[in-house]
Order: C-alpha cells, then sequence, then structure tokens
C-alpha cells in the first residue's frame, strides 16, 4: 500500500513539475526578415481607415496594384488564409504569407480587373485587439451589376499604441451550401 501511495505521489510531483515548465521558446526564423514598408498613417490611424485600405489597395483595372501600400498594412508574420471546399468535396485552407498573397494576386490582377468593397461588418473589440467579420463583394469591373462572388473576411487587428495593424485575414467564399446569411448582411450606416 505505501508503495502504490509513493507511486501516486511521484506522478502528481512528476505531472505538476511538467505542467509548470515553461514552454521552450521555438528556434529563429531561417527565412529572411519581413521589411514592412512605412505605411501612410492616414491608412493605419483607426480599424476603418485599415479596412478600407485594404479593400482600395486590391482594387482596380486590370495591372499592377500598390503591393508596398498592402505590405504596410500587414504585421510581420501575418498570415492570409483562404477556405473552402475542394475539388473532392473536402473543405480545405491555405495558409499565405503577405509575400505568396502578393505573388498569387498579383498575377491575377495583372491579368483582370478585381473589385472588392465590404458590404457589412461585425466587429468585436477588446483591449487593443478586434475580430471583424467583413461581408464582401467582388466585381470584374466597378460598375458590374452583380458580384462574381461574396464571402466573408475574418480579420483579426491589433493596435500597438501607434497605429492598426491586420494580424490575420481569413476567409471564406459563399456556395450553394453556404449562402451568406441573413445578418452578416445588414448594410454598414
Amino acid at each position: 500500500m505505501k508503495v502504490l501511495f509513493m507511486i501516486a505521489i511521484t506522478i502528481a510531483f512528476a505531472t505538476a513539475a511538467h505542467a509548470q515548465a515553461p514552454t521552450p521558446t521555438p528556434p529563429p526564423s531561417t527565412t529572411p526578415a519581413q521589411t514592412i514598408p512605412p505605411a501612410n498613417p492616414a491608412d493605419v490611424a483607426t480599424m476603418d481607415s485599415t479596412i478600407a485600405a485594404l479593400y482600395d489597395v486590391i482594387s482596380g483595372p486590370a495591372g499592377t496594384r500598390n503591393w508596398d501600400r498592402f505590405r504596410s498594412l500587414f504585421i510581420p508574420g501575418a498570415r492570409l488564409i483562404p477556405t473552402g471546399p475542394r475539388p473532392t468535396g473536402e473543405v480545405g485552407s491555405r495558409v499565405l504569407t503577405v509575400e505568396d498573397y502578393v505573388q498569387r494576386a498579383g498575377a491575377a490582377f495583372e491579368k483582370q480587373g478585381f473589385y472588392e468593397r465590404e458590404v457589412s461588418r461585425q466587429l468585436q473589440k477588446f483591449g487593443n485587439i478586434a475580430h471583424v467579420f467583413s461581408t464582401y463583394e467582388s466585381r470584374h469591373a466597378k460598375d458590374d451589376a452583380k458580384p462574381f462572388a461574396r464571402g466573408i473576411n475574418s480579420i483579426q487587428l491589433m493596435n500597438d499604441g501607434k497605429r492598426w495593424w491586420v494580424v490575420t485575414i481569413f476567409w471564406q467564399g459563399e456556395d450553394e451550401k453556404n449562402p451568406l446569411p441573413p445578418e452578416y448582411l445588414k448594410s454598414r450606416n
């Protein structure tokens, strides 16, 4: 009985010690440090201006975008994550760096116009962090009557005391199985 008691005490102390052990620091990244171009202060002064700049910088006729302006909105290490059904029917996501997005979207935007605008927003904020569900519509021309795509950008932002930074954009387009719910289509006023 004493032996079982001693084993139980030893396991309890080992478990408690392991639970209190600090998480090891991950090794430094081997990728080059991301250089963030200086932001236009008007672009990052508020959450509204940051989100407006985000939509504005990717929108336009076929051609090059101001990718330095785009880069300036994101905190180092930011991620962009498109999510949706794969041809197999499974739902998947792809995690992109800001540079990955610039390369992928840049090639497409060179060939075809792309205009994306926010039509509704749901905001949650605490302290210096914010989460925005931003309902979007995408068009190939600014005056297209109907969007070719709609969906939700889940945007996480942080204010460092000086400006707002985009931390993550996680999005999914609307489809037959996932139509946009009415609460995410209410107009912004």
